[in-house]
């Protein structure tokens, strides 16, 4: 005898199902590399492109105290180029001003006073400002040999600790985008500029610049607010990588 009971669907041998598990569970393995993938991609920018500048003053000084042992490594400053880069602007801009008294605002590991003391066409003083303490004692040590021509301040830049009109020249390199503001850091470096003296900072450009949200400006961005703030004769030339070098002169 033969015994039939009709179609058999727990016989079935489709392989759907198991192609639809198999899918569902490489869905969610993508999703979560690309979660990963994400998380990762905000804390480099939060941390690494932007060094801590969204998450408050305070992380990004803390960034500084801790990397500050190698920071000269990673930047290799070589003394032919920053007589290129670093002396030669500010002493064209200072051309004809008698032992000038300089402002370097973020003054990092002692970049300015370090080369531009070198050279022996520079007779003036210059103030090193500077929030992080590790990277202002690595300043220290990098400009030992003229430690009676430069003074250094551990300050933030908002506000500076100066009277009005007090400097012949103030320079900030390659930190205007880390300020908490960058227009009123502007504004106070201004403020202590003598008028007829020379505001030399930089501008980042590249596809970085584009990160810093609400923090960096074009060419004619950057103009327009130097100009508002009393700077004439703004003047921006390629710089060095990623970065515009930007001149201009207070008007009285």
């Amino acid at each position: 005898m033969v015994l039939c009971i009709g179609h058999r669907d727990y016989l079935d041998s489709s392989p759907q199902p198991l192609q639809t598990y198999r899918l569902m569970i490489w869905l969610k393995l993508l999703l979560i590399v690309a979660g990963a993938a994400g998380v990762w991609g905000v804390l480099y920018w939060l941390l690494v492109i932007t060094e801590g500048v969204y998450l408050g003053r305070r992380l990004v000084v803390w960034l500084y105290d801790l990397t500050a042992f190698e920071y000269d490594k990673i930047k290799e400053y070589n003394p032919a180029d920053e007589q290129i880069l670093v002396v030669e602007p500010i002493l064209g801009e200072l051309r004809g001003v008698n032992a000038p008294f300089l402002l370097d605002v973020a003054s990092g590991t002692g970049r300015v006073p370090q080369f531009l003391l070198a050279d022996g066409r520079f007779n003036g003083r210059i103030v090193a400002l500077e929030p992080s303490q590790k990277m202002m004692a690595y300043g220290l040590v990098n400009t030992a040999n003229h430690a009676s021509r430069v003074d250094w301040v551990q300050q933030t830049a908002v506000p500076l600790p100066f009277p009005n009109q007090l400097f012949d020249c103030v320079t900030c390199l390659e930190a205007l985008e880390f300020f908490p503001s960058p227009s009123m850091a502007l504004q106070e470096m201004i403020r202590v500029l003598k008028p007829g003296g020379p505001l030399i900072i930089t501008r980042r450009t590249g596809w970085e610049a584009r990160t810093f949200i609400g923090r960096s400006y074009s060419r004619a961005q950057l103009t327009t607010l130097l100009g508002d703030l009393g700077i004439e004769a703004v003047a921006i030339i390629n710089w060095q990588s990623n970065y515009d070098l930007v001149l201009g002169i207070r008007g009285n």
